[in-house]
Parts: C-alpha cells; sequence; structure tokens
C-alpha cells in the first residue's frame, strides 16, 4: 500500500498529464455501469470528439483493478516488458477518485487516445492505472479542454534518444 501524502518538491516523474481542473459538467452517475458502459455513457454527454477532456468521477465502485508500474533503473526496459510482471490491485465496493482524460484520434502521436484512467481509494492508500471498473454510485465531472501545453525534457539524453522505433509508439 502507498500513502498518497504530500510530495516533496524535488520528486521527478517521467511523464504526466495535468490540468488545473474547472468542471463545465456534472452528472450523476446510477450504475451499475462497467468500464465499457461507462465510457459509452460518457461519450454521449461529450459535445464533439475533437477536443480533450478530463474527467473525475467520484463515488462508490463495485469493483476496481489498477496496476502500478514499480520504479524502473537505468537502462531502462520498455514498457510492453516491463507491463508484463506488473503488479495488480483488485478491490470491490470500494470509495474512491477514478481521474483521467479522453484525448481525441488525432493526439495519439503524444498520448493514448481515448479514456485513460488512475484511480485512488478515498483513503489515499491505494491507488493505480485503470485496468477495469464496475461504477455503482458516482458524480462525473466533465472539464472541456481546448488548450494543450506540452513540456519536452531540454537535456542530452532526451535529444539523442531514438524514439522512431515500435519500442515509444
Amino acid at each position: 500500500m502507498h500513502d498518497f501524502g504530500i510530495i516533496d518538491d524535488s520528486m521527478k516523474t517521467p511523464f504526466s498529464v495535468v490540468t488545473y481542473f474547472e468542471a463545465d459538467q456534472t452528472v450523476e452517475l446510477d450504475g451499475p455501469l462497467d468500464c465499457e458502459q461507462l465510457k459509452i455513457y460518457l461519450d454521449s454527454l461529450l459535445p464533439t470528439e475533437n477536443i480533450p477532456y478530463a474527467i473525475k468521477i467520484t463515488g462508490t465502485f463495485n469493483e476496481i483493478l489498477t496496476r502500478s508500474v514499480p520504479r524502473q533503473e537505468k537502462p531502462y526496459p520498455p514498457l510492453t516488458d516491463v507491463l508484463e510482471t506488473q503488479p495488480t490491485f483488485e478491490h470491490r465496493i470500494i470509495e474512491g477518485v477514478m481521474l483521467g482524460f479522453r484525448l481525441p484520434d488525432y493526439m495519439d502521436v503524444v498520448n493514448a487516445p481515448g479514456y485513460h484512467f488512475h484511480f485512488v481509494t478515498a483513503d489515499r492508500k491505494s491507488g493505480g492505472h485503470v485496468l477495469e471498473c464496475g461504477v455503482q454510485g458516482a458524480t462525473a465531472e466533465i472539464d472541456y479542454m481546448d488548450e494543450w501545453h506540452m513540456v519536452l525534457p531540454g537535456d542530452d539524453a532526451f535529444y539523442q534518444v531514438e524514439m522512431s522505433n515500435d519500442e515509444y509508439q
């Protein structure tokens, strides 16, 4: 279990997608809805598929299956190799928050298109990337994003890495 307390300013991450979340739409989700049903329902609420969205779902989840990739050391293995041995965590009937983004298909070169969710339990002791979910009763908030700003590393390691092969796509 992890304690998701305040993170020290010196901590780094290899990749993140963040936003100043301001809900443009709020709806009550009366479940049960599995992950596919949830995505279809959320899609029906969106005014267009051509912009990114940030999504926050707070409430009761019948089930949540998450993964958490362990810390890696240099030379960093391809993510596909790491995912083969990733630890997974399963929760049933749990309160928490599922957060994520829905990106348009045309953004596939900078991130995965479609929905990408992470989950954290209400007590902030467990969480991870969502593999499967079931929502019982929750509130969904959707933030319409019409801006996207990307910051790239400004160091030699990034400048020299070969990213045109399948390992990075």
